[in-house]
């Protein structure tokens, strides 16, 4: 028996790749992490909202003369405090890639079912199925049965969760020194921590087949891959005019440093 489940996806560029799934342990563990952390944001808008209700309710009521208003602002704060407790993991889900603060301590991350990084909508399902998860452990009871190991929310909302996958060492292909030179210029000017393990194995591939393929296919192919990976890292234009596989072994090599440091 395996510690930890395998899944395999095929991209639309005809590569293979092997993911390791989170496991329970991992995501407890990351959970965890988030949960003291919103806990803390919690407490510091509960402290918040208990000042302005006892300094500026009885003030308010005497104008308005409303005795019902401080129950309003009791539902209105719960009301802001579940958006917290819900924003927490859309916002930190969406801007990081699929990785809240606990899940990029454990390593973990999560995708959408075809290998791309997850957005509002799917970051948004699973937080508001959270709860239903949560409950009763229905969560554990659907990723330890489940065989992509996905809760409530993972089903719903379309997406995986997966450990983080180690690149390969730099000596394992080299790059040109143009290629060198550059990704120190892309470590600077890009954002090269918006590649995906999964966007560096498609580079990757390609630069270890290169070499079998026909002229025409190659050349096409790494034009297509170097547009992708530019949108992808918000490059809009390089420093001067450079050959599409001296990018993406640029880009290969920036990542990994990256990684190493």
């Amino acid at each position: 028996m395996r510690l930890f489940n395998k899944f395999t996806l095929h991209t639309p560029e005809s590569v293979e790749l092997e993911f390791t799934l989170a496991g329970i342990g991992n995501r407890a563990y990351a959970l965890l992490i988030d949960y003291i952390l919103l806990g803390l944001i919690l407490i510091v808008f509960l402290v918040g909202a208990l000042i302005f209700n006892a300094v500026l309710v009885e003030t308010i009521t005497k104008l308005v003369g409303s005795k019902g208003l401080q129950l309003w602002l009791i539902a209105i704060q719960g009301l802001i405090g579940f958006f917290i407790y819900v924003g927490y993991f859309v916002f930190f889900e969406t801007v990081w890639s699929g990785q809240t603060p606990g899940k990029r301590y454990v390593k973990i991350r999560v995708i959408r079912d075809d290998g791309r990084p997850v957005r509002l909508q799917q970051s948004t399902l699973r937080a508001l199925l959270r709860p239903f998860d949560d409950l009763f452990f229905i969560g554990v009871f659907l990723i330890v049965f489940n065989q992509q190991e996905k809760r409530l929310g993972d089903l719903v909302g379309g997406t995986l969760v997966i450990q983080e996958q180690q690149p390969m060492k730099s000596a394992a292909l080299k790059v040109s020194t143009s290629a060198q030179s550059l990704a120190n210029i892309l470590l600077i000017d890009a954002d090269i921590s918006r590649l995906l393990p999964e966007d560096f194995a498609v580079i990757r591939e390609y630069l270890q087949r290169r070499e079998a393929m026909i002229p025409n296919a190659r050349n096409e192919l790494s034009k297509q891959l170097a547009t992708q990976v530019k949108q992808i890292i918000g490059l809009e234009k390089l420093p001067t005019k450079v050959d599409a596989n001296v990018f993406l072994e640029a880009v290969y090599q920036a990542y990994q440093q990256q990684v190493e440091n």
